[in-house]
């Protein structure tokens, strides 16, 4: 049985820039065990299975190692996809995961050789906490405050040169829990920087972080008291976006190209 697949490079107009993710659009849902099998093959930081249902698409993301309960750049992929190579109609497709509910994208503009895209996902407030030792030591330098979301850890520092110098024990930061670390500051050419780190999910820094801008974008809204902002991922391939916050949802734009398209042999 062959089963196409594409890898798409999210948050980037270049290839070999933002976060590679692969692509599987499927007729009916396989076995959870043969779906993690094939992102644990891909090794890549998020595999997406979507399954068209009426006019809307089932969709779910797996690292190498566990499944995920959303992300972003996976999801700006698929839909990047299937407008495509599968011509999906009209300028947005409507997305659905048991775990994180309603998931828009909208289709924006050509941007070069990509194409410019909008999530529309629920924001993902955070409460603040007092600083984990664990965290402490795991990054090996204290933040200025901290804060849990839904299933993030968010670190803030006072500088983008302390996020850009953050060499983390990760084997300390997985025993913190939680899908995640995110740190973050205000940037120097943008609203803020970010950076994002989780060996307890299998990746120990991933490029660029679209659900993690779920809880970035309320925060520094904020902060900088402004509803759309301009962000960058300084991870080393890097990556753009444009958040804007719209009550109980946030709007994540960034470009997609494609870099791979191929066929997996499936037993």
């Amino acid at each position: 049985m062959k089963q196409k697949i594409f890898q798409v490079d999210a948050f980037t107009s270049k290839v070999f820039g933002g976060n590679p993710a692969a692509v599987c659009i499927l007729p009916s849902w396989p076995t959870d065990e043969l779906m993690q099998k094939i992102a644990n093959e891909n090794n890549l930081s998020e595999t997406a299975f979507a399954v068209g249902v009426g006019e809307k698409y089932e969709i779910r993301w797996f690292t190498p190692e566990v499944e995920v309960d959303l992300c972003g750049h996976a999801t700006l992929a698929a839909a990047f996809v299937l407008f495509n190579y599968y011509d999906a109609p009209g300028r947005q497709i409507e997305f659905f995961s048991s775990h994180s509910g309603a998931l828009y994208v909208e289709r924006v503009q050509e941007e070069g050789s990509g194409l410019m895209l909008t999530l529309d996902f629920p924001a993902d407030p955070v409460k603040e906490i007092e600083i984990p030792e664990l965290a402490i030591r795991g990054l090996k330098k204290t933040p200025l405050k901290a804060y849990k979301g839904k299933s993030d850890f968010m670190f803030v520092y006072a500088s983008q040169g302390d996020i850009e110098d953050l060499k983390p024990d990760f084997g300390l930061l997985a025993r913190l829990g939680g899908r995640g670390v995110i740190v973050t500051s205000m940037g120097t050419e943008v609203d803020f920087v970010s950076r994002f780190f989780a060996p307890q999910s299998g990746i120990n820094e991933d490029p660029v972080t679209g659900s993690a801008h779920t809880t970035l974008t309320p925060y520094w809204a904020r902060v900088r008291g402004k509803k759309t902002l301009s962000a960058r991922q300084i991870s080393a391939r890097g990556g753009d976006l444009v958040c804007e916050v719209l009550g109980a949802r946030v709007k994540i734009s960034g470009v997609a190209v494609t870099y791979m398209v191929g066929e997996i042999e499936l037993p």
